[in-house]
């Protein structure tokens, strides 16, 4: 397994384009394995994520199976010049030994980018559910409290003489940038339509082995239009 970073220069038309829509963002990601067929059963699978730290810093985050070449994505939204100074424009880390050091009870620092959903009846005497997204940030992080039991943590909980209210605080985590999207399908005449959110909080291990599943092959629905991953930073 392997965990890649790469920077988008903003400025770029081509880095504009695909931050446009999670489709030509996929489509860009998964062409980094020429080895991997568009319709090869991914176990585990290839995951990616863009965090907007800032306005002009979005880093693309990528979980895989094999080792990506984003040659193509330098060209395209990266710097040409600086690569070929010499540096490849991207950073790719074995991930390996470091899920393999993940212990019970150990401490981390997370983020998460996913589309939250439940399934509501569509009418109220009728059996019939459709997935729907979770709106508000009391059930956007509910959902995420939810799988703590089966993905192998526990978010911690907050002191309570550092909660702000009565209630909805109890737990070291946020819900941030709420986006939603509406972009058509590739090669059909339907459309997409999804809502994301962005978790940043503390952890503990409760089951390393789950965690790792987690961690490589995502939590939650959309995986393939950039939610799911999620990818932890020691604490301090």
């Amino acid at each position: 397994m392997y965990l890649t970073r790469f920077r988008l220069n903003t400025a770029r038309p081509g880095a504009r384009r695909l931050l446009s829509t999670p489709q030509a963002m996929h489509a860009a990601v998964m062409s980094s394995f020429p080895n991997l067929l568009p319709t090869a059963d991914q176990t585990p699978r290839v995951l990616w994520r863009l965090d907007r730290n800032a306005t002009a810093e979005v880093l693309l985050y990528v979980v895989s199976p094999h080792r990506p070449d984003l040659t193509h994505l330098v060209e395209q939204a990266g710097w040409p010049a600086a690569a070929a100074s010499g540096t490849l424009g991207w950073q790719t880390y074995a991930y390996a030994p470091f899920l393999e050091r993940l212990d019970k009870g150990t401490v981390w620092n997370f983020r998460l980018t996913a589309n939250p959903v439940h399934y509501a009846r569509t009418k109220d005497d009728q059996p019939t559910t459709k997935r729907t997204a979770h709106l508000t940030p009391e059930h956007q992080l509910r959902w995420l409290l939810q799988r703590q039991d089966t993905s192998g943590f526990r978010i911690l909980g907050k002191p309570r003489d550092r909660q702000l209210t009565e209630h909805g605080d109890e737990h070291q985590a946020i819900v941030r940038d709420q986006r939603s999207l509406d972009f058509g399908k590739r090669g059909t005449r339907g459309r997409v339509t999804l809502t994301t959110v962005t978790y940043d909080g503390r952890l503990e291990v409760i089951e390393p082995d789950a965690l790792r599943r987690v961690l490589t092959a995502g939590l939650g629905k959309a995986k393939a239009y950039g939610c799911g991953l999620m990818t932890l930073a020691p604490v301090g």
